[in-house]
């Protein structure tokens, strides 16, 4: 199985065809609208916005595991991203990141990149996995990793051609 083996779904309930993906960089990360890293989604936006015509997109899933900070629909996140951030990159269905309910497409980043220590849970929303145009997981990035160090790791990963 790789990342565009899992299904998904858009924040209004539609399949998403990740292998229309196949050939991008993708960073996904499990977001919230009332967490103290929520600012961090105009960030991404500016990634997104900067770096989308090199062959790059975020994938944005909400998630309440964590403090209960995203309680409302995926729906509801959306147009809270859109109005508070600036938000157009693709913002996914609400899942589980952790437990048996965890979403197979996050059970398979955990696996790829574990955390501190071997760790397979995610700690904490604004987890960040980054995947290069094969599919593969080339880092994962905790709640506080942002700014530079996710840059140079994503202009490393966007100056690899796709062999695929």
């Amino acid at each position: 199985m790789t990342i565009y083996d899992q299904d998904c779904y858009t924040h209004q309930g539609k399949p998403f065809n990740l292998r229309a993906l196949r050939g991008q960089v993708l960073l996904v990360v499990n977001v919230a609208s009332q967490c103290g890293f929520t600012p961090q989604l105009k960030e991404l936006e500016g990634l997104y916005t900067r770096y989308r015509d090199r062959g790059f997109t975020v994938l944005g899933f909400p998630c309440n595991q964590f403090g209960r900070q995203s309680p409302e629909s995926a729906e509801a996140f959306c147009a809270f991203g859109e109005q508070q951030y600036g938000v157009s990159f693709p913002l996914m269905e609400k899942v589980y990141v952790n437990g048996r309910n965890a979403h197979p497409l996050f059970v398979l980043l955990k696996r790829e990149a574990p955390g501190v220590m071997g760790t397979k849970t995610i700690k904490w929303n604004f987890t960040k996995f980054l995947v290069g145009r094969d599919g593969r997981v080339i880092a994962r990035f905790g709640p506080r990793d942002h700014g530079v160090p996710l840059r140079i790791a994503l202009d490393t990963a966007l100056d690899k051609e796709y062999e695929g």
